[in-house]
């Protein structure tokens, strides 16, 4: 029986619990599920960074620690952590990031607030969007997520860039990569995502001089990670009309402290770290079926590369 550790949050726990074991069951796994098995004898861990496991030198048996989150930032660069570290990429995560994604592109795209919001008797006829086909949407960072926002907005007519930092060709979207590459992505762009993640080299990837390289009154959208966005530039940007709104759900600090200037500004959205969240149903079905390459002695997906940090 494998014993299979579960490090999260309570809450989780609750969560999780039959969720998990129903996919276990699925794939023909006999597990024993439970958040406190003796260390050394834990085959794999299913993790969250606000769980209880900090330290991994315990666990010398463990074969995989595999994450709930998207995100692997505040885990990857723990010394201790020598097992596979696997990414979680769920087809429930995606489709809501790409719901989520689709939906604010739209309403920047279509002006939906000069009319939703004005709602003051004032008959505004000239404030129409152009075809999608005329606005063109770039987005940095163009992993699974980013290329799945990509593949939607392509399909409702939207030309679609992307940018990486290694080179990469994907069906639909014209993808540049490097220092040049993101100058070049940048430049006239009108709906700019961030979908990257949070690495040193990402870090205020939009600052004074790439939020200067956007066409002026474009839009910013960031799902992605907080430090992606330079706050003090994109509120002068915001200020000087540069860029005409900003839709963050991510942040520097979270939750978004209450004196924070997004709060009050007028083109500032502020959603709270709902793009997408880690459904229980479809992840314990990507951690189940991960568990069982592990024991078919197949290679895992979705393994953390700890030097580049995703």
């Amino acid at each position: 029986m494998l014993k299979v550790m579960f490090s999260a949050k309570p809450a989780a726990w609750e969560e999780y619990r039959e969720t998990l074991m129903t996919a276990f069951d699925a794939e023909g796994l006999d597990v024993d599920l439970s958040r406190d098995h003796d260390p050394a004898e834990v085959d794999y861990i299913v993790f969250a960074p606000n769980g209880p496991v900090s330290d991994f030198r315990p666990y010398t048996k463990t074969k995989a620690v595999l994450s709930l989150w998207a995100g692997v930032e505040t885990v990857v660069g723990n010394e201790t952590l020598t097992q596979p570290l696997l990414r979680m990429v769920d087809h429930g995560l995606t489709a809501g990031m790409v719901e989520w994604v689709v939906g604010h592109t739209l309403r920047h795209h279509l002006g939906m607030d000069a009319h939703i919001t004005q709602q003051d008797g004032v008959w505004r006829d000239t404030v129409y969007p152009p075809i999608a086909a005329q606005r063109t949407v770039t987005i940095l960072g163009i992993g699974a997520l980013g290329a799945a926002c990509g593949q939607a907005l392509h399909g409702l007519g939207f030309p679609v860039r992307g940018w990486s930092r290694t080179p990469k060709q994907i069906e639909n979207i014209e993808c540049f990569s490097g220092d040049d590459g993101l100058r070049d992505t940048l430049s006239g762009a009108e709906v700019v995502i961030l979908l990257l993640p949070d690495t040193p080299d990402t870090r205020h990837v939009l600052n004074a001089e790439t939020l200067g390289l956007l066409a002026r009154g474009g839009f910013v959208i960031n799902p992605g990670r907080g430090p992606l966005i330079d706050d003090d530039s994109l509120l002068a940007a915001l200020d000087r009309g540069q860029v005409a709104h900003a839709t963050l759900d991510v942040f520097d600090v979270e939750p978004l402290p209450k004196d924070h200037p997004f709060w009050s500004h007028p083109n500032v959205t502020v959603t709270p770290h709902i793009a997408s969240t880690t459904r229980a149903d479809t992840a314990s079905q990507v951690i189940a079926q991960q568990i069982k390459r592990g024991e078919r002695g197949e290679p895992f997906l979705h393994v953390v590369d700890r030097q580049a940090g995703y």
